[in-house]
């Protein structure tokens, strides 16, 4: 996960997908990798030809766990008290990597005497403010170390804090690389997974003690100089209230394996869509700029405080203000001075949390006028979307810029408080404004996919009628407010006057992709000439970049995302064919791909290393290192910036150059993973008094009740969502398709049999779920694949539910969303949508919802809508009641 302090600090894989055939172990957890991702799973099953063992980890058997070599059935919800267990299994085995360990992770760090454990605190860590429901994290931090960040942290700084640079002492921090000091990082791990035993993880996710054991002891024995192995996730771990907790147990495991920044290591992070990753590189999030830049707060006084806040001490975020300062010039050219301050006041600064979940909830309180929804189904896609058509009902406008017209577009009409006659159509007052976009087919630009490679795509075909692209909508967006704010004289409208927003046109109206990419690549100013790689960023303002950790993809002027050179005239790494980010690295922190003394670990993992004859680092991958920063060099007393990296720190965006097992600093939930259940659970947390995540996001309003199970017992199945590859997401462009319709017609439910039997479901048949929001009805399929598990003497039965289905399209059907609930990880703010609590019944749900027995009148005059005829958006006409359609 992007710049959480989590052991890998950066967004992205940490490896490749094709790297993945040199594994030699995969564990697949938290994704249906061949189902979810086939095209990828291909390296996958090169490396099993190769005699790799695959271990797939999932509460469904699925076309995944068919290939694999293991398969281990679990409770969702359960991973981290798995994981866990693996790493009390490699600590009390003495299974780690330990040169790895102790050289290049902070396992012999010394920990503050003020740090206390879950074991010691019900399971709360030392800070712990019930009246704020949040943590002081001040008590995590190392021994004697003062004020430190964590690799592209958010963390606000309270006021009042002493004006130094943060972590400049880090070099300093004690530690015993004996790994022995009762303190020490290492031995804090033990302690605090001490009682994640084979037996606690059988009581817990319901997997037996054999299966468990096995897939350790897989894990250990290929890893090491000579092997490596791998793990591969995707939203099946991070859309839990401890999502991000979840990624940082895998990287614990990794990390006492020896397995991040080497070939047939790593952590793939398996994106669902095709540029995901750089949704979230140049982002679509609230909290960051640019590269994973932090955004201003409210309580920052001025740049200087912004900078001292969001740089560091050592490593490379030290050069903090050459990027941002960079990043203020392409934004705003000339007008971005020193005098200015670079533009910093121009900048929206956070007043709160303004997340998706939290604007949906201040819509729904009336606090929003508008809302844009731009390659997005929230309605299907995001939790509780009744509460989401709740809070468009309450917009005056809405924009939406979509192929068809989604749930989104249509909830005014369609919707199924429309349909049972809660709400009328003539009720709502917003304003609904539909714009027909352009596919990917139908535009230049760049995809950015899950092992942060940029491929270009050229358009193929120009866009029919009235759809335009994203860049074109939001070009001519940009145009027209900078002539409404022409003439303004008001010092809030300068940032829009001052903005760089000229483009050369292909056609009017429609910008030069590559001439974007270019700016994003940035240039010198003062030779005008495209940057090569990040390190050329200065904070004088003499360079220009929109986004630091693209600088290189048009290093000398050509587009290094659209190169596609053949395999057969390159080595296997492939570096050119596209390009990674940062400067074209494949593998991250590649520098631990070598022994502390620069030597490959073992000729068969054989990647980067030190050429001592030439005195630079070499190797198969563009080398993630100080190109001639030597494995013998040490910092004196006192260096800072880059100056302070030592020849055996390979992580180099960590503050100490290390990976980090404990987590000092850039969390809100606790340094170290520990198991909470879920928010709706079955049972009760067998290791802590507390049962969730204390620090969990919760909203607490009528249109989103929690069920709390030990109160009411009529939710007792355990309920997780998935997707199936005819379908894609919300649906709205794979819905629209006949023949991926065709392959995928309804809606549908995964039981046991003995779930079906005991409930009286027929496969099939039509069956009603219902949470503590509200009911959907489905078909139900009877399958083998979904097993009950025994968790601490019971039986618990697990539903699994796609969710692409929607009230519009060629196929229809009710949305598995509809049942979820409002509730986030605190660190990244994504919805818990994979494990929560329901009951099933056979039969359907009935015209009348839930929600309307709480006095809605039902219309049952009203029939299902009509399909919609045409594939395009602008040629549709409105609907129109056809009771012979019926």
């Amino acid at each position: 996960m992007p710049g959480l302090g989590i052991s890998f600090g950066r967004g992205g894989a940490t490896t490749f997908q094709q790297d993945l055939k040199n594994a030699d172990v995969i564990l697949i957890q938290g994704s249906n990798m061949a189902e979810c991702h086939p095209v990828g799973f291909q390296w996958v099953m090169e490396a099993k030809a190769r005699g790799a063992k695959i271990v797939h980890v999932d509460p469904r058997f699925t076309r995944t766990s068919a290939m694999a070599d293991l398969y281990v059935p679990l409770r969702a919800g359960t991973d981290i008290a798995f994981l866990g267990g693996i790493i009390r299994y490699i600590l009390e085995n003495d299974r780690a990597f330990k040169e790895y360990v102790v050289n290049y992770t902070n396992a012999p760090v010394i920990v503050s005497d003020d740090y206390a454990d879950p074991e010691d605190l019900e399971g709360f860590f030392s800070g712990w403010d019930a009246a704020s429901g949040e943590y002081d994290t001040e008590t995590w931090k190392y021994a004697d170390v003062g004020d430190m960040p964590a690799a592209g942290h958010k963390e606000v700084v309270p006021k009042g804090v002493p004006p130094k640079v943060r972590g400049l002492d880090i070099t300093h921090r004690k530690s015993d690389p004996s790994l022995q000091h009762p303190r020490c990082v290492y031995q804090i791990l033990r302690k605090h997974f001490a009682r994640y035993t084979p037996e606690a993880v059988a009581d817990i996710c319901g997997v037996s003690p054999e299966k468990f054991l096995k897939v350790c002891e897989w894990l250990c024995e290929n890893s090491g100089p000579d092997r490596t192995g791998a793990f591969c996730y995707a939203v099946g771990w991070t859309q839990h209230t401890v999502g991000v907790q979840y990624i940082r147990s895998a990287a614990i495991i990794q990390l006492l394996l020896g397995n991040i920044g080497r070939p047939g290591g790593g952590i793939m992070a398996l994106r669902g869509h095709a540029s995901i990753q750089g949704s979230t590189d140049i982002p679509t999030l609230f909290n960051l700029l640019p590269g994973y830049l932090p955004m201003p707060h409210a309580n920052h006084d001025n740049l200087s405080e912004y900078l001292r806040i969001n740089s560091a001490g050592a490593g490379f975020w030290s050069e903090y203000p050459a990027y941002f300062v960079s990043l203020m010039k392409s934004w705003f050219g000339e007008a971005a001075t020193e005098e200015t301050d670079w533009g910093f006041r121009w900048l929206p600064a956070i007043s709160g949390d303004h997340s998706h979940m939290t604007t949906v909830a201040d819509m729904a309180q009336g606090k929003l006028r508008g809302y844009f929804v731009i390659g997005e189904n929230p309605v299907v896609g995001s939790s509780n979307g009744a509460y989401h058509r709740e809070g468009l009902r309450k917009l005056e406008w809405l924009v939406v810029r979509d192929f068809a017209l989604t749930e989104t577009a249509e909830f005014w009409r369609t919707a199924p408080e429309i349909a049972s006659g809660e709400i009328r159509p003539e009720e709502i007052g917003t304003e609904v404004f539909f714009f027909p976009a352009a596919t990917h087919t139908e535009k230049d630009g760049s995809f950015t996919n899950t092992q942060r490679m940029l491929q270009w795509h050229h358009k193929a075909v120009e866009p029919p009628g009235d759809c335009r692209s994203d860049l074109q909508f939001t070009y001519e967006l940009g145009k027209r407010l900078r002539e409404l704010y022409a003439d303004s004289t008001i010092d809030r409208d300068r940032p829009i006057r001052a903005l760089t927003w000229d483009y050369p046109e292909l056609k009017p109206g429609e910008p030069d992709a590559e001439a974007v990419l270019a700016e994003i690549n940035g240039r010198d100013l003062v030779t005008g000439k495209p940057l090569q790689k990040y390190a050329q960023l200065k904070r004088d303002g003499s360079t220009a970049c929109g986004c630091w950790i693209y600088a290189g993809v048009y290093a000398n002027g050509v587009n290094q995302a659209a190169r596609r050179k053949p395999a057969r005239e390159q080595h296997w790494v492939a570096p050119d064919w596209g390009w990674a980010w940062p400067d074209n690295r494949r593998i991250l922190y590649n520098r631990a791909s070598a022994a502390p003394d620069g030597k490959p670990w073992s000729e068969r993992k054989r990647y980067v290393w030190w050429d001592e004859e030439a005195q630079k680092w070499t190797g198969y991958d563009n080398p993630d290192f100080i190109a001639d920063r030597p494995p013998a060099y040490r910092p004196i007393l006192g260096a800072a910036g880059l100056d302070a990296i030592s020849g055996v720190d390979p992580f180099i965006l960590q503050i100490d150059g290390k990976g980090w097992l404990y987590a000092p600093a850039g969390l809100l939930d606790g340094p170290l993973p520990t198991h909470y259940e879920p928010e709706e659970s079955v049972v009760e947390n067998l290791l802590y008094r507390q049962q969730c995540n204390p620090r969990r996001l919760e909203w607490h309003t009528s249109s989103n009740p929690y069920h709390r199970a030990f109160a009411d017992p009529r939710f007792s199945c355990v309920l997780t969502t998935y997707r199936v590859t005819e379908h894609h997401t919300a649906g709205g462009m794979s819905r629209w398709l006949s023949w991926l319709s065709e392959l995928m017609p309804e809606m549908f439910c995964e039981v046991s049999p003995e779930l079906a039997g005991k409930r009286g479901l027929v496969h099939g048949g039509w069956a009603t779920i219902s949470t503590a929001r509200g009911d959907i009805e489905c078909r139900v399929l009877v399958t083998r694949r979904l097993s009950p598990l025994r968790v601490r003497g019971r039986t618990v039965h697990q539903i699994g539910v796609p969710y692409h289905w929607g009230y519009t399209g060629r196929v229809r059907g009710d949305s598995s969303n509809d049942l979820l609930a409002f509730v986030a990880d605190p660190n990244v703010h994504i919805q818990e949508s994979k494990a929560l609590t329901a009951d099933i019944r056979p039969g359907r749900r009935g015209r009348v919802r839930r929600a309307a027995v709480h006095g809605f009148p039902a219309r049952p005059e009203l029939g299902p809508p009509r399909d919609i005829v045409g594939l395009r958006p602008f040629k549709q006409q409105p609907l129109q009641h056809d009771p012979a359609k019926e």
